[in-house]
């Protein structure tokens, strides 16, 4: 497995592109922007993309959604209470900033639990609501791709439509602090952290 992280769009999200470095399928975990950039590693990498996944559906973080799609053809996913926001300059709140983004709706709906095959890996889906309705983590291996649930030393904003601060701790307490303490953590913002740092160090959580 690999993971190259790129920082893409005006909110320097976290776009995080994994394959399988024997089959070289692969996955966009949350192209937010900056859509030739993801595909000039896909090519350098010559990866074949079969999943577009977004942990929740800011603008932030579906904005080259369609871009993504139409150049590799592989489905978006997303979680089902989720889903409405692809195609909802309000839902996603790109309307506030100035923008109007409407991307394509989902191929696939996600609940908590399923799991997405690329090559010979499996990412788990982690259903972790506080930061949106239909906020997602994925596990693979022992990294947690944590979209805005959780951050370095800090959580997800919880103050937007559908977000609640005490499900965002109940979220990650139920259910990422019990994944082992060597698990990495790569966030939707920042730098990468370890599920052992979250759980003695950050405050929000204690």
């Amino acid at each position: 497995m690999k993971i190259i992280k790129l920082e893409v769009g005006n909110l320097g999200a976290n776009c995080y592109i994994v394959y399988c470095k024997k089959t070289l399928e692969g996955a966009v975990i949350d192209p937010g922007g900056n859509a030739q950039d993801i595909i000039n590693v896909i090519d350098h990498e010559k990866i074949k993309i079969v999943s577009i996944i977004n942990t929740h559906g800011h603008a932030d973080h579906i904005g080259d959604n369609d871009k993504l799609k139409e150049y590799t053809g592989a489905p978006v996913l997303i979680h089902r209470e989720d889903a409405a926001m692809l195609t909802s300059s309000q839902g996603n709140l790109s309307m506030y900033i100035g923008k109007n983004l409407i991307c394509k709706a989902a191929d696939r709906l996600l609940t908590d639990g399923d799991v997405i095959k690329v090559g010979e890996m499996e990412l788990q889906v982690i259903h972790t609501p506080g930061h949106t309705l239909g906020g997602i983590c994925l596990k693979v291996n022992d990294v947690v791709f944590s979209g805005d649930t959780l951050f370095e030393q800090s959580v997800g904003r919880s103050d937007f439509p559908g977000g609640s601060h005490k499900e965002l701790v109940k979220s990650i307490r139920e259910k990422l602090l019990v994944l082992p303490d060597y698990t990495k953590v790569l966030p939707g913002h920042g730098a990468g952290t370890t599920i052992e740092n979250e759980r003695y160090n950050n405050p929000f959580i204690q």
